[in-house]
C-alpha cells in the first residue's frame, strides 16, 4: 500500500463549469466542440487553398451533417458494440447522453452515412468528401481521448511505470494503471492527424487518387488503436480472446485496405 502512495490519484473534475450535482459544461462536450471547430477551420483552409471541391460557404452545412452522424453513430455504436443488453432492456438510455457512452467505430459508421447523404444531395464525389474528413477527423479523436482522461474513464491495465495513475472509479483493489487515454490521444489523435496532414498537403493523393487518403486513415487508425488496446483495460467481454476495440479495429484495417485498392484501381481506369 505504501508503494502506491507515490502514484498520482486521479482527481480531475469532468466539469469545466458545474451547476448542481450532475449538470454543467463537461470537458467531454468541450472536446467535441473543439474537434468540430478545428475540423471546420481545416475544411475552410482546404477550400481556400484550392484543394477541395467543397466550397467554403458549405462547410458549416457539411459539419452539421457530420455532427449528427458522429453523435448518432457513436451513441448507437456504443450500445450495439459494447453494451447490447443495456440497450435491449432500456432503449431510452440512448437519450441520456449526460451519462456518457460513445464508440469511435460507431462514429465512423455514422460519418460514412452522413457523407453518403451529403454527397448525393450536393453532387460532390463521396470519395473526395471522405478524404477531406480523413485529413481533419483526428483532431476530434485527440480532444476526445484527452477528455476521457479528464473524466477518469477507459483506464489502462495495471502497471508500475513511474507515470501510472490510480483511477478512483476503476475496480477494487485500486492499483496504479497506464494512462492509456493519453497513449491513445497521442496515437489516434496527434500522430494520425500529423500523418493525414502530411499526406494532404505534401502529396497530390487527394486529386490523383480520390479515396486513398480515406482508406489510409481507416487502416492507420485501426493499427494504432490496436497498439493502444495493448495498454487499455477491456471495457466489455472479450471476443475470440480479443478486446472489442481490437476486434473491431481488425475490420477497420480491412476496410481501409480494400478502399485503398478500389480507389487506386478506379483512378487508374479513369486515367
Amino acid at each position: 500500500m505504501s508503494a502506491q502512495l507515490a502514484y498520482w490519484t486521479h482527481d480531475l473534475s469532468p466539469f469545466l463549469i458545474r451547476i448542481g450535482d450532475n449538470f454543467g459544461i463537461r470537458w467531454y462536450g468541450v472536446a467535441y466542440l473543439l474537434g468540430f471547430v478545428v475540423g471546420a477551420w481545416l475544411l475552410r483552409r482546404y477550400a481556400h487553398a484550392g484543394r477541395s471541391q467543397l466550397p467554403a460557404v458549405m462547410v458549416i452545412d457539411f459539419m452539421t451533417s457530420l455532427v449528427i452522424g458522429v453523435m448518432v453513430g457513436g451513441r448507437l455504436g456504443y450500445f450495439i458494440f459494447y453494451q447490447p443488453s443495456v440497450l435491449f432492456h432500456d432503449p431510452l438510455v440512448m437519450l441520456r447522453v449526460w451519462e456518457g457512452g460513445m464508440a469511435s467505430h460507431g462514429g465512423f459508421i455514422g460519418v460514412i452515412a452522413a457523407l453518403a447523404w451529403f454527397a448525393r444531395k450536393h453532387r460532390i464525389p463521396f470519395l473526395h468528401l471522405g478524404d477531406l474528413v480523413a485529413a481533419s477527423a483526428a483532431a476530434g479523436l485527440l480532444f476526445g481521448r484527452i477528455a476521457n482522461f479528464i473524466n477518469g474513464e477507459l483506464w489502462g491495465k495495471s502497471s508500475t511505470v513511474a507515470w501510472a495513475v490510480i483511477f478512483p472509479d476503476s475496480p477494487y483493489p485500486l492499483v496504479p494503471r497506464h494512462p492509456s487515454q493519453l497513449y491513445e490521444a497521442a496515437l489516434e489523435g496527434a500522430l494520425l492527424l500529423a500523418f493525414a496532414q502530411w499526406r494532404f498537403w505534401r502529396t497530390n493523393i487527394v486529386a490523383k487518387h480520390p479515396g486513398v487518403l480515406g482508406g489510409e486513415f481507416l487502416a492507420v487508425y485501426g493499427f494504432v488503436r490496436i497498439i493502444g488496446e495493448l495498454f487499455r483495460e477491456p471495457d466489455a467481454a472479450l471476443i475470440m480472446g480479443l478486446s472489442r476495440g481490437t476486434f473491431y479495429s481488425v475490420f477497420t484495417i480491412f476496410a481501409g485496405v480494400v478502399l485503398i485498392i478500389l480507389a487506386k484501381s478506379r483512378s487508374t481506369q479513369r486515367s
